[in-house]
């Protein structure tokens, strides 16, 4: 009998959980304040990762940005610091109107920093040597965003090993390393949230890019483990999102395409409509998001369909070989440069 009564409530539980996921997409959650929590970036010297870095800013939020290229790394530093000094001049513009009121801002603007880190996450003593500096000097971090990611751009057959194991490492194992240096606080305090910024060729996958498929599947199924580890601790302080974007037009894949005619359709996303789109759903602690919306539906077809149907599909959408002028590219690129070094 007990368990036909846990049956019911279990059932009445999963309604409930429609019910509610419904009304999120009726009425707008309200966001949460991220102003003044520690906040880590991987991968922020260029594409999503600075995007990131300059939304957090916006939100008042103490960045840690890491990134292994130290230039551009400083120049994602530059805009964040500008972010900081614009709403620190309007905060001031603003004093006289609020002086009479006897309210003080919670945390004034000019005690916002930006803090950067040269590392390669790929390395897991690197990433624990460099999250024991950012404790040291800069405090613990509330929201940590495992970002950084390459891709090699070779067939199987064609791919060296050692970038097979850097696509591995960088987008996959960082993850592993990173959130075991910064979790414990978190677990300890019942505070924080992970954001794993993975793909939605972690979801599906597609030919001539196996490494990058396997390192964002393993990327995926790591945050939906930790989840489920951090529901299981009962740490209901500890949120988790999956960020699980279509082709993001940063250059990473330049040259990619699909079926012409199907192409106006679904066209790279634009980078900032996808940090926004991830930006929301972070701060109303959204567990997944999928930009766009269409790849619920093409995750959700590719569990239910055979697979001869999913390769008619991919064949008439052109996702076959869509990563094929791609992968052209880069050999053509890394061919030139190989002729110019040998000159």
């Amino acid at each position: 009998m007990n368990i036909l009564l846990e049956l019911f409530v279990v059932t009445f539980r999963v309604l409930w959980a429609f019910v509610l996921a419904a009304a999120k997409w009726l009425v707008r959650p309200k966001e949460k304040s991220v102003a003044g929590q520690v906040c880590l970036i991987t991968g922020a010297g260029s594409g999503l990762g600075r995007l990131f870095a300059l939304e957090f800013a916006r939100r008042r939020a103490l960045l840690v940005l890491w990134d292994i290229n130290t230039q551009s790394n400083e120049e994602t530093a530059g805009m964040v610091r500008h972010i900081y000094r614009e709403m620190a001049e309007a905060a001031t513009a603003a004093a006289p109107r609020v002086a009479g009121d006897g309210e003080k801002d919670a945390l004034p603007h000019c005690n916002l920093q930006v803090y950067t880190y040269t590392c390669d996450v790929g390395k897991r003593e690197n990433v624990y040597s460099t999250a024991e500096r950012v404790r040291k000097e800069v405090g613990e971090v509330s929201v940590l965003v495992n970002n950084a990611g390459v891709v090699s751009g070779h067939h199987l057959l064609e791919c060296p090993d050692e970038l097979i194991e850097r696509t591995m490492m960088v987008n996959c194992h960082a993850h592993f390393w990173t959130t075991k240096a910064f979790l414990p606080k978190m677990l300890e305090m019942n505070h924080g949230h992970i954001v794993t910024v993975a793909s939605s060729l972690g979801l599906f996958s597609t030919a001539g890019v196996e490494d990058y498929c396997a390192s964002k599947f393993g990327a995926v199924g790591f945050h939906e483990s930790l989840s489920h580890e951090l529901k299981a601790a009962e740490k209901d302080g500890i949120k988790t999102t999956l960020v699980c974007p279509y082709l993001v037009d940063t250059g990473m894949f330049r040259g990619c395409r699909i079926r012409k005619e199907i192409e106006p359709f679904l066209p790279p996303l634009k980078p900032e409509y996808c940090v926004k789109q991830a930006m929301r759903a972070i701060l109303t602690d959204q567990p997944m998001i999928c930009t766009p919306r269409l790849m619920y539906m093409v995750t959700f077809m590719k569990s239910i369909l055979p697979f001869e149907a999913v390769v008619c599909m991919y064949r008439f959408l052109g996702a076959d070989k869509c990563m094929y002028p791609f992968i052209a590219q880069r050999k053509q690129a890394t061919n030139n440069n190989e002729a110019k070094n040998g000159m």
